[in-house]
């Protein structure tokens, strides 16, 4: 697992010891930054799940000014700020030890906006659709116009009702899956109906 692209790429990232999460390879990520291009740059992140940091890490890489990593394994956490230091990109990342849903519920609103917020959860639990509900209960965290971006399993995708996000896109790369929600603001909604 690299970096892909920008001021520290090639460099090579540790993963976290044991099976607890799913890395993304540096083919979807390739593919991933190819889809977001230029806007990364000068971009606010919020990484969710952020396992080894890898996506957070390469947007930090590419140019984005801010990246807020949250993650409750230690292990992880250790990870990712090893790869930070590696990568020497340390400046712009903020680390969020604890539970995904208390940040969203009680701190993401003292960080945010977000203009992207990837959502990399373990798989087969639904947490991905809970962490996209309490998204759409609370549009105030992304950006107008800004981008969810979910990565899960294909077989785990099921079809969720929002009111503040609709798809927008979806790319499927063997087994994993990228669904990107865009944030609707209110003069949309009219105009969708």
């Amino acid at each position: 697992m690299r970096v892909v692209a920008g001021k520290a790429k090639k460099a090579n990232l540790k993963s976290v010891p044991g099976g607890t999460t799913r890395p993304i390879t540096d083919r979807v990520k390739r593919s991933l930054f190819d889809i977001l291009g230029e806007s990364v740059a000068g971009s606010r992140w919020l990484d969710l799940f952020g396992g080894t940091g890898a996506v957070g890490i390469e947007a930090l890489s590419r140019g984005a000014d801010e990246v807020h990593f949250v993650e409750r394994s230690r292990k992880a956490i250790r990870v990712i700020k090893d790869n930070l230091a590696h990568t020497h990109l340390e400046a712009g990342a903020y680390i969020h030890h604890g539970d995904v849903f208390e940040f969203l519920k009680c701190c993401a609103k003292d960080s945010g906006p977000f203009d992207f917020v990837y959502v990399a959860p373990p798989q087969y639990q639904g947490v991905w659709l809970d962490t996209l509900r309490l998204l759409d209960e609370h549009p105030e965290l992304v950006e107008e116009y800004g981008w969810v971006i979910v990565q899960i399993y294909p077989k785990e995708w099921e079809d969720v009702p929002l009111e503040n996000f609709r798809e927008v896109d979806r790319r499927k790369y063997g087994s994993t899956l990228l669904i990107f929600f865009e944030r609707v603001v209110e003069g949309d909604h009219e105009q969708e109906n």
